[in-house]
């Protein structure tokens, strides 16, 4: 039985996940998925559209209910010591923009009071410097651009300096410089704040360029791990690329490393 306990010469990592189960009357989403996010380490979790990412994903964030398993962010149950846990918590996803009609600094303002973020004032002004958003502050969020966007975005993700972050197509819409941006700024960020990262992506070049480890999710479950550098060749492919198809197209091949 997983519980919150840890020694503290044993600090517990970003995320633990156990036999995560999500079923939808007789559909199972995601079926008995294991994983571990340390601090400092980013993770991508890769698969095919309707793999299990997205849900996995709303599960950790504490927006879906699992049917089974257990989540732990730094420690802390997610069903029974849910305020601690989500407020170490937070993210950016493609598909969840901030409100249009608001400019970036009410947004960011808003969310820090959301997240009783101290210092709010100051805190605002390190991220609007950070993320290049000087020039945006008094914009609303709906007239930027979608590189613009997503810098506001993870600006809101960062307010309140999340030991875990999750990250859902962060970079899907930005052109190739934009994207290089982002992603250098991320792993500045998990680097600099001792932060661990589950990473969603489609782009197997940036998954390739900034994950330390990879997680391949197909029909709910996880068949492979390991570095995404190493892993093709480990299985007789030349690219990440060549075996995220591979996976996609014949995941029966391979076995499940869930737990």
């Amino acid at each position: 039985m997983i519980t919150s306990t840890q020694p503290l010469s044993d600090p517990a990592p970003a995320l633990i996940v156990h036999a995560l189960r999500k079923q939808y009357g007789t559909t199972v989403a995601v079926d008995g998925v294991g994983l571990e996010v340390k601090h400092n380490e980013i993770v991508g979790l890769l698969g095919p559209n309707g793999a299990g990412k997205t849900t996995i994903i709303n599960m950790i964030l504490g927006i879906l209910e699992p049917t089974a398993g257990a989540i732990l962010i730094e420690g802390a149950n997610l069903a029974t010591e849910r305020q601690q846990a989500l407020s170490r918590t937070n993210f950016a996803a493609i598909y969840a923009p901030l409100p249009g009609n608001m400019t970036v600094y009410q947004n960011l303002k808003i969310f820090g009071m959301l997240y009783g973020v101290d210092n709010l004032g100051a805190r605002i002004e390190s991220l609007i410097a950070e993320f290049d958003l000087e020039r945006y502050r008094g914009q609303k969020c709906g007239v930027l651009s979608s590189g613009e966007q997503t810098r506001v975005a993870l600006a809101k993700a960062m307010l309140n300096e999340p030991q875990l972050l999750l990250l859902d197509e962060p970079t899907a819409s930005l052109d190739p410089a934009s994207a290089h941006d982002i992603r250098a700024r991320l792993r500045a960020f998990a680097d600099r704040r001792h932060c661990g990262v589950l990473w969603t992506s489609h782009n197997m070049y940036e998954v390739a360029e900034v994950c330390d480890r990879v997680l391949f999710l197909a029909r709910g479950r996880i068949l492979l791990e390991g570095d995404p550098r190493a892993l093709p060749r480990a299985h007789g492919r030349e690219t990440l690329e060549d075996l995220f198809i591979h996976i996609a197209r014949e995941p029966l091949a391979f076995g499940s490393t869930t737990s």
